[in-house]
């Protein structure tokens, strides 16, 4: 069993104070709420707290109150939770702890999942029944049980402890990926579980599944992809998707109205991403908010932002449920925000757009077999938080080779909604991130929305399917690799570094075979497993990375039938457009924070978020930059949020968004911060792991307060 002497805790937002909270039986008053005993901080998500001990008039004597190291470095997005004064994250590797949330002492540590995936996990849920208190939480395709006091594994749930994620997704699922990155939504004794799929040919179905929190049993399930006979079928071309077509996950987080038993799920796109020419039509219920009766998993309401997604742009954040005033009105309302940084704003229950929403006309493809669709939905309010269009002024002066730029800048196609092209780059924008990205926005009492956004261009291009005259000569396991991993890694194993996407060329100093296996198999980080692969063909591709396969050409039955793709184009992979330092090459800002009024539509202030300190020392003014992870908002007038490039943690005045306080974490915090209190005491705490863009790698869960003096003056 590994042990850590310390873990980490990142990824959680504030509690959600005007909600009627009753999970478990239990309801919590906004007035007297002083925990964040949910992902985001409570059902709606709307990353708010009630707390306002630390405020404008102090935070900048915020000071550490205490610090938790997990020895375990890497990527954390966790959000983490807090109830009856312990903390409950996980660490890089997805090992869940529990701290005393008043000095970040260790009370217990789990390992039972060492044998799972590495995956990124965000968070974990907790749910209780009298005297049976319970942590749920996701590694590879297993949902887990634990005994919240005391780590232990719940034998009684599921089969000792374990609940297969692909339970109710079919026997198609069966050897594809399945995983969670996001916690489980909770609704009396039910769970609703997000997961993750793979986004290529063959891919698993996205279907959105129900298990009873007690027993681990399958409860219901929602057929994202509608089966024969079932509404939507009509929307997949001559029912192809039934039979070869994967994804349309809610993979971001669900909202939930306790009150009327109403669960909102965002979708993402149908796999594969970028060509859709074995899918022509709408494809319904991808690229959708769906409102379903929790109970049964029955549709009450959807609205598709996307129609026949050829872009990846899946839904990013989980939606906010927020009441707003509209014409003396009190409305509840569901607001979701998209990769394209875009709001659309509807009546909760009935699902009425509260601003018009336009379908526009947009490009069709040029791709033979491709049939993009002719229109798309565009909210005339809120105005969108991202640029839209660029033009040549929008490439960047501070680019040193600006010439170069503004030639692959006159090269692409591009503009909203612009399909891929074969052979020639389209740029994205906002790119593949964002916009809006898996943070999500925050909601305050007000009905002020406040979001933090990417604003980056991404390249993108379609190949056709290599041919058996490419193909000759190379190895069984450089063909698999070439099929399953070159989109992200390259053909010539270099990556895209500078796009997240790390080289391969000198893996085997790094790694050694049992590790690459288990990587291969289960994934880590957000690379999605390839436990499909039969285990001849996932020893090819080590050996070919390890450099140890034979070097003559293989041709057996095996790699010829995994080779096999329902599509014709491959994707090129995902290029950010940089400049030759590494910056973006378009105009800053490259990240910004806007505040919108969510009752009127209207922008009240925009700023960017983040710097790259050697660019402000030569006196530009801060650029922002890519930011992942969202904020929180309280009652003491302030927004805090991590997210940047630059390590960061921030706080600022969410009235005019003017930057009040900062210090520099041990990590990029790429997560979401909580906030709650302990005997009178207020925290802020943030997990920092960095790694993300290039970052050192950390292993902290910092949590602030003010010094003691203020807390009693307070």
């Amino acid at each position: 069993m590994l042990k850590f002497g310390k873990l980490a805790v990142p990824f959680l937002a504030p509690i959600v104070g005007i909600c009627q909270l009753f999970v478990m039986g239990c309801g919590h008053s906004p007035a007297t709420e002083t925990t964040w005993r949910e992902y985001l901080g409570g059902p709606d998500r709307n990353h708010y707290s009630t707390l306002s001990q630390i405020d404008t008039s102090n935070v900048a004597n915020l000071q550490v109150a205490w610090v938790y190291h997990t020895r375990d470095s890497g990527q954390v997005q966790c959000n983490p939770i807090i109830v009856d004064d312990v903390l409950y994250g996980v660490t890089a590797s997805n090992f869940v702890f529990a701290l005393d949330a008043a000095t970040g002492r260790e009370l217990w540590t789990d390992t039972s999942s060492a044998r799972f995936s590495g995956n990124v996990n965000r968070g974990v849920s907790y749910w209780e029944s009298g005297n049976d208190k319970r942590i749920l939480f996701s590694y590879g395709e297993w949902l887990t049980a634990l005994d919240a006091r005391t780590g232990t594994v719940i034998e009684t749930f599921g089969e000792a402890g374990h609940v297969s994620l692909k339970a109710g997704l079919g026997p198609t699922a069966k050897d594809k990926f399945v995983g969670s990155t996001t916690p489980g939504t909770l609704y009396e004794d039910l769970i609703v579980m997000p997961i993750r799929v793979g986004e290529g040919d063959g891919a698993a179905p996205g279907h959105i599944q129900a298990f009873d929190v007690k027993t681990g049993k399958l409860v219901w399930v929602f057929h994202t992809i509608p089966q024969p006979g079932e509404p939507g079928y009509e929307t997949w071309h001559d029912g192809a998707a039934h039979e070869i077509i994967g994804g349309a996950n809610s993979w971001a987080g669900m909202a939930i109205d306790r009150k009327r038993g109403i669960l909102y799920a965002p979708t993402g796109s149908p796999a594969f991403d970028f060509y859709g020419g074995r899918r022509h039509g709408q494809n319904l219920y991808a690229n959708c908010l769906l409102a379903l009766d929790v109970r049964t998993g029955k549709l009450i309401w959807h609205y598709q932002f996307v129609h026949h997604d050829i872009w990846d742009r899946d839904l990013p954040a989980p939606p906010n449920l927020v009441t707003l005033n509209r014409q003396g009105k009190k409305i509840d309302a569901v607001a979701q925000v998209t990769k394209s940084g875009h709001v659309f704003v509807f009546d909760r229950v009935s699902g009425t757009p509260l601003f018009p929403i336009e379908e526009q006309a947009f490009p069709a493809s040029d791709v033979p077999g491709e049939a993009a669709w002719p229109t798309q939905p565009i909210p005339t309010l809120p105005k969108p938080f991202a640029r839209q269009q660029l033009t040549e002024k929008d490439i960047s002066e501070l680019a040193e080779n600006r010439t170069e730029l503004l030639t692959a800048y006159h090269a692409a196609s591009k503009g909203v909604f612009q399909p891929l092209a074969v052979g020639k780059q389209t740029i994205l924008f906002p790119g593949a991130d964002g916009g809006a990205e898996w943070g999500g926005a925050a909601v305050d009492d007000k009905g002020i929305m406040y979001v933090n956004a990417n604003e980056m261009a991404w390249l993108f291009s379609l190949s056709p399917q290599g041919t058996d005259n490419e193909s000759a000569g190379l190895t069984a396991g450089n063909m698999l690799f070439n099929k399953h991993c070159a989109s992200c890694h390259g053909v010539d194993l270099k990556g895209h570094p500078t796009s997240g996407y790390p080289a391969l060329v000198e893996v085997r100093k790094s790694f050694r075979r049992p590790e690459l296996e288990r990587i291969v198999t289960n994934g880590k980080g957000m690379m999605p497993g390839f436990g499909h692969l039969n285990t001849a063909d996932k020893q090819a591709i080590i050996d070919f990375l390890l450099g140890t396969e034979k070097t003559e050409a293989q041709e057996t039955a095996t790699v010829a039938n995994t080779l096999q793709t329902k599509s014709p184009y491959r994707f090129d992979g995902y290029n950010k457009f940089l400049d030759n330092r590494g910056y973006p090459a378009i105009a800053p800002p490259w990240g910004t924070l806007t505040a919108i009024d969510l009752n009127t539509g209207e922008q009240l202030w925009q700023q960017p978020l983040g710097e790259f300190k050697e660019l402000t020392a030569q006196g530009h003014p801060p650029t922002g930059t890519e930011n992942y992870g969202g904020p929180v908002v309280t009652a003491g007038g302030l927004l805090f949020i991590a997210a940047t490039k630059d390590g960061m943690f921030r706080a600022f005045n969410k009235t005019n968004g003017k930057l009040l306080w900062e210090d520099s974490l041990p990590a990029a915090g790429f997560a979401t911060p909580s906030t709650y209190t302990v005997n009178g005491k207020q925290y802020i705490v943030i997990a920092a792991g960095g790694t993300k863009l290039g970052t050192p790698k950390g292993d902290a869960y910092v949590a602030y307060t003010l010094p003691d003096y203020q807390t009693l003056k307070k």
